[in-house]
């Protein structure tokens, strides 16, 4: 080979790095799109369906249980509170939502979660420490609390049917507020207690009082009234005036001999 043609022949690396560049490029996208169109259609119509049989299956009762869920007064952007709501929903699902192994319930269950953890892909993570941020416990029954689930999950389909990229917004700001608002709420809460625990604090010693005065004139009653007893005894008994009695002995004085 003469040296001109040595010279001319390009190293390896010359054409294999744009060459690397290019495929990756080209996997990204089309890894893009794939996510995109299966977050745009991840939750269909059956999974929404399986709720509401869920839902129509349970019993009518009063009794309530307790979950920690968000706080929508708290928590007013739309996609923040279902960032929010989608992680606690998972925590819902595994610990409050138990049902019999192998009944159709249970099953839905499962259906579910296997939905929540593909659904992992379409969410970014916030910021660790605001995990508890917006978050309340609520007390309701286990029919009000199959509601919110469906409604988290169908306000979900929509939101990532309009646009996939919905849930990577950036909540840190809002979930930092909603924290900010919860500890204002948590200074303030005490104040409310105060008056009544101090006026307790009054109405204990006055009825105490009270009830030592109200005894204290019963008993003083009592002795006196068994004092006055003995004396009535001891004493003749007086006829009053205009009584029978007295009016026959009238009678008998008057008569003559």
């Amino acid at each position: 080979m003469t040296a001109r043609g040595a010279a001319g022949r390009c190293p390896p690396t010359t054409w294999l790095m744009p060459l690397l560049l290019l495929v990756s490029l080209l996997a990204s996208r089309s890894t893009t799109e794939e996510v995109s169109e299966h977050c745009s259609h991840m939750i269909g119509n059956g999974h929404l369906q399986f709720l509401q049989q869920l839902i129509d299956s349970q019993m009518e009762t009063s009794c309530q249980i307790a979950f920690e869920f968000v706080d929508q007064e708290l928590l007013k952007d739309p996609v923040c509170y279902l960032k929010k709501a989608f992680v606690l929903m998972q925590d819902i699902m595994e610990d409050t939502m138990r049902f019999k192994d192998n009944t159709p319930n249970a099953n839905v269950i499962v259906k579910l979660q296997e939905l929540s953890l593909r659904l992992k892909s379409c969410f970014t993570k916030d910021y660790e420490e605001q995990d508890k941020a917006c978050v309340r416990t609520f007390y309701e029954t286990p029919l009000q609390l199959l509601e919110k689930i469906k409604n988290v999950f169908n306000e979900t389909k929509n939101l990532l049917k309009k646009d996939w990229n919905i849930f990577s917004k950036n909540c840190n700001n809002s979930f930092a507020k909603c924290s900010s608002q919860g500890h204002e709420k948590q200074q303030e809460g005490p104040s409310g207690p105060q008056l009544p625990r101090f006026a307790f604090r009054l109405l204990v010693p006055s009825v105490i009082l009270v009830l030592l005065a109200v005894g204290g004139l019963l008993l003083y009653r009592r002795r006196r009234r068994s004092h006055r007893e003995p004396q009535a005894a001891d004493s003749p008994v007086e006829q009053p005036e205009g009584s029978p009695l007295t009016q026959d002995e009238e009678r008998q004085v008057e008569l003559p001999v």
